[in-house]
């Protein structure tokens, strides 16, 4: 019997090894192939566990352009912060389609977070302003961390303003961000400090908006990457309204995204309102910002694409650099 040497990848081997800057140029890669129908992915399957008070999603695809078939499996449980235990745990799963062969396993929740703040990165690349110099970041989780990361990448970022409901974990963040990136990080203080950001990402599981549209000043742009269901809702749908709306892929924000899904149900917004795919406007189909004064929406319910991209550039930099450990199945 033939045995599977497959490459495992801790969270720590992918802090080591990814960098966003590479991670956002592959996402570009990546919404490209979608856009060009080389890529295979079924909307997620999801299990609600409510007896564990938590859930369960599962979110394959399949890439003919890199001949790589993915799974990433995400466990959430509500009552794990609690327990001093992550509010999710994931892995990823890497197949070579050619042979059906397994290749890879790793942590999902590195993966994840810096997927997700690459996609806001190409999407700021693409609509912020191009002297976007203040940010604002609504949530400080991993999420929060890497969707900073992501627009620094991008924008000349000066200063960034941070809001959580946790103070003392705002406080944190601010500290271990500011010296990382080496830019101003504060806590803020009112949401009016919302009125000085050129970009705002929002990454909290919030059930109504996290903002209120008087504060978002013309020629802002937005990333709304934290809500993924139709119960949840980051942005206020008066500020959908005014502005240039992308989405990642619209059959899963039309499915899952709240903030699209409750106002389009409301009656007060319109799916035919929104200006196309990310994939769309990175192949040059469909134009971008057109002028400073526009308001504009990346909203991201996450696509396993995603996922399959980054840890495909993670296997091929542990390939090159020697990391991670080889185990046999």
């Amino acid at each position: 019997m033939n045995e599977n040497r497959i490459k495992a990848l801790s969270g720590k081997d992918l802090r080591n090894i990814l960098k966003m800057e590479d991670c956002i140029d592959s996402m570009g890669n990546a919404f490209a192939a979608l856009y060009r129908r080389e890529v295979d992915v079924p909307l997620r399957t999801a299990i609600d566990m409510e007896p564990d008070n938590g859930g369960a999603l599962f979110m394959p695809v399949y890439s003919s352009s890199i001949s790589r078939v993915g799974v990433k499996t995400v466990i959430i449980n509500r009552d794990n912060p609690a327990r001093g235990l992550p509010f999710i745990h994931a892995m990823v799963q890497i197949f070579d389609s050619s042979t059906g062969a397994p290749v890879a396993l790793m942590d999902g929740e590195v993966i994840t977070a810096m997927r997700t703040g690459a996609v806001s990165g190409l999407a700021t690349k693409l609509l912020a302003k191009d002297n976007a110099k203040i940010a604002a970041i609504i949530g400080t989780g991993a999420q929060g961390e890497t969707q900073l990361e992501g627009v620094c990448c991008v924008r000349d970022i000066t200063t960034a303003y941070v809001f959580d409901l946790d103070i003392a974990r705002a406080e944190d963040f601010a500290a271990r961000m500011s010296k990382h990136l080496g830019i101003k990080v504060v806590v803020a203080q009112s949401s009016e400090q919302l009125t000085e950001a050129d970009i705002i990402c929002t990454s909290t599981s919030s059930t109504k908006p996290v903002f209120d549209d008087v504060y978002i000043k013309r020629g802002t742009h937005i990333n709304g990457v934290g809500s993924y269901r139709p119960d949840m809702a980051e942005i206020p749908a008066q500020t959908l309204q005014r502005a240039k709306v992308v989405v990642d892929q619209r059959q899963g924000c039309l499915a899952e995204a709240g903030d699209l899904v409750q106002p389009i149900k409301e009656g007060i917004f319109s799916d035919e309102i929104i200006h196309g795919d990310l994939g769309e406007v990175v192949t040059g189909n469909i134009v971008a910002r057109e002028d400073d004064e526009e308001v504009t929406v990346f909203k991201s319910v996450g696509i396993a694409v995603q996922d399959l991209v980054t840890a495909d550039l993670a296997l091929k930099l542990a390939e090159s650099m020697g990391g991670g450990q080889e185990i046999i199945l």
